[in-house]
C-alpha cells in the first residue's frame, strides 16, 4: 500500500460519490470484500470525523479503514485507499 505521507487524497466536490455508495458496496461484495460505512454521533458531537468506511477480505490482505467529516469525503478516501491496495473500484 502506498503511503500518503500525511497528505489526503483530493476530494472532487462535484463527483457525486455519495450517490454511488450503494453500487460501490455491492461491487465490493461481488469481489468477496466485506465493507460498510457508518456514522458515529459521539464523534460528530466531539467535532471529530464521524464517518467511517471499513473493508476486509477478498483480495485485501489487511483490513482497511477510512474516516471523513462527510460521507462524500469518507468514500473518496476509501476509494483512494482501495486503489492503493490494488482494488480498482469502477467509479
Amino acid at each position: 500500500m502506498t503511503a500518503h505521507k500525511g497528505r489526503w487524497p483530493k476530494v472532487d466536490q462535484k463527483s457525486g460519490i455519495e450517490d454511488a455508495a450503494l453500487p460501490i458496496l455491492e461491487w465490493l461484495a461481488e469481489q468477496g470484500i466485506n465493507a460498510m460505512i457508518r456514522v458515529d454521533p459521539e464523534r460528530l458531537a466531539e467535532g471529530r470525523p464521524a464517518w467511517t468506511f471499513v473493508a476486509n477480505g477478498g483480495p485485501l490482505s489487511l483490513e482497511m479503514r477510512a474516516d471523513g467529516i462527510s460521507a462524500e469525503q469518507c468514500l473518496s478516501f476509501a476509494v483512494a485507499r482501495l486503489r492503493d491496495a490494488g482494488v480498482e473500484v469502477p467509479f
